[in-house]
């Protein structure tokens, strides 16, 4: 695949990146060398290698979920500076 000029182009406006010509000059020759890199995954036989679903050998660790040691709404709210009956109250951050 070579890289084009369009091409440039079409990816640059879809990162909402601008280039002068010596960096465009540039930027074609990196992508035509990643691209270069990649290709080179053609040439390996994966015939009989199963596909992974991460790329490294950890796995979840599943544990029980169990509520401990949790204080009661009243004891939350009485270090609160500001709060009502039920809930804490904070200075309003979001303008309509």
């Amino acid at each position: 695949m070579e890289v084009t000029d369009a091409m440039l182009a079409k990816l640059s406006k879809l990162a909402r990146l601008s280039f002068n010509s010596a960096e465009q000059e540039v930027i074609k020759a990196d992508l035509q060398k990643m691209i270069q890199f990649v290709r080179k995954m053609d040439e390996l036989d994966t015939a009989g290698t199963a596909p992974l679903q991460h790329m490294a050998a950890a796995r979840n660790v599943w544990r029980a979920d169990l509520i401990e040691g949790a204080c009661s709404k009243d004891d939350a709210l009485k270090n609160s500076g500001l709060h009502n009956k039920d809930f804490f109250m904070v200075p309003k951050v979001i303008k309509k």
